[in-house]
């Protein structure tokens, strides 16, 4: 079964990434791949990460300790000394930096901001990314919608945000990814419950909002001159990274986000070239494209490219 359009064309691997006897997905949050072609899904199960080869052979699972029952945020990132794994609890406020194995080797403290944050208002890190000096930029997208960064050494030096429709203020800025791409580095925002992305420098200044052909974008994933992001709203949405301009909408079902139940509908509604809920995704050397579904017994599509 294809999906996409002439531009861009994708066909669905059947069957791919099955779990060995015994293990169970739970809602499948994030999904990166390494520079060999892994594939890592962070979900609410346990153990809560499972890698595949591009394949779809299981690998390994294991937990990552602080990482528990609201794992979401995954983020996979090359620096000089090899290849780390970077994930948020949202209930428990976690951010963590680990090996490829799950070996924590940093833990943010939560921001200490009381003018923003109480037992009343919580933080609830959603997602994560990293500039070229080793900032992490955390996105707090279920709490009071503001932006953390950090420096490599886990030192909190700048925030921004509060929840709002203006620029800079959000509703669920619930992924974040730096783009490297351009004349200089910027930090692509998605503002999921104002159902647009916002564009910050690096220093957090608004630049700008992109507001077409999306409906709830959820995190990023920058490709050989594409942007993927998953809609929630039933599709995975391509855009040429250059001019932020659509090349396709992939397994597009306007039907499933409507229907009472959603996302966890009965088995029989899906279908292999259709999504319901799509929350993650990443794109292996070869172009072929992975999703991870928000369904509370998970779900895994690899659609190749042709």
């Amino acid at each position: 079964m294809q999906t996409g359009n002439r531009m861009f064309r994708t066909e669905v691997v059947n069957g791919w990434g099955r779990l060995p006897e015994g293990q169970t997905f739970g809602y499948t949050h994030g999904i990166v791949a390494d520079s060999e072609d892994n594939i890592y899904v962070l979900h609410t199960g346990l153990p809560n990460m499972t890698v595949f080869s591009r394949s779809g052979e299981w690998l390994k699972s294991f937990s990552v300790e602080g990482i528990e029952a609201n794992a979401h945020g995954l983020y996979l990132h090359k620096e000089h000394d090899g290849e780390y794994l970077y994930m948020t609890d949202c209930g428990l406020g976690t951010v963590v930096k680990t090996t490829l194995n799950g070996e924590v080797l940093l833990r943010l403290t939560p921001p200490d901001l009381g003018d923003i944050y109480s037992d009343e208002k919580k933080y609830k890190p959603t997602d994560l990314a990293v500039a070229p000096n080793g900032d992490i930029y955390v996105t707090d997208g279920y709490g009071q919608h503001w932006i953390h960064q950090y420096n490599a050494q886990g030192d909190r030096i700048h925030s921004w945000g509060g929840t709002g429709s203006e620029p800079g203020l959000m509703k669920c800025p619930h992924g974040i990814s730096v783009k490297l791409t351009g004349s200089e580095p910027e930090l692509y925002v998605a503002d999921r419950g104002n159902h647009r992305i916002q564009v910050f420098t690096l220093s957090g200044d608004f630049k700008r909002f992109i507001d077409n052909d999306m409906d709830m974008p959820c995190s990023f994933y920058f490709h050989e001159g594409l942007m993927f992001f998953p809609d929630l709203h039933s599709r995975v949405t391509v855009f040429n990274s250059e001019d932020d301009s659509l090349v396709a909408h992939l397994g597009e079902d306007q039907l499933a986000y409507k229907q009472q139940g959603w996302p966890n509908l009965p088995k029989e509604y899906y279908r292999d070239n259709r999504f319901s809920s799509p929350h993650g995704v990443c794109v292996d050397s070869l172009g072929d494209v992975y999703v991870a579904e928000w369904i509370i017994d998970g779900r895994i599509t690899k659609l190749r490219r042709v």
